[in-house]
């Protein structure tokens, strides 16, 4: 039967520093070649999210005032 080696809890706690480390380093560098959008092109994004929010919130609620008369109010006449 094979032996189980524990590694030294101070050497997984160093292990742990180097790959955040690592980690962290690797974040920076990938942010680096992002290519950010211009001011207008940040603005008129802006915009259209906005805009498609507040439609699709109409059409949500539209849609919700509709069932309601359709099923709680139909079938309470449905049972007078």
């Amino acid at each position: 039967m094979g032996s189980v080696q524990v590694g030294h809890p101070e050497n997984r706690l160093t292990g742990w520093f180097h790959r955040s480390a690592g980690f962290l380093v690797s974040v920076r560098d990938e942010l680096k070649k992002v290519t950010w959008p211009t001011r207008p092109e940040l603005s008129k994004a802006t915009r259209m999210i906005i805009v498609l929010s507040i439609v699709l919130g109409l059409m949500i609620g539209l849609m919700d005032w509709l069932l309601q008369v359709i099923l709680v109010d139909g079938v309470a006449r449905l049972a007078r």
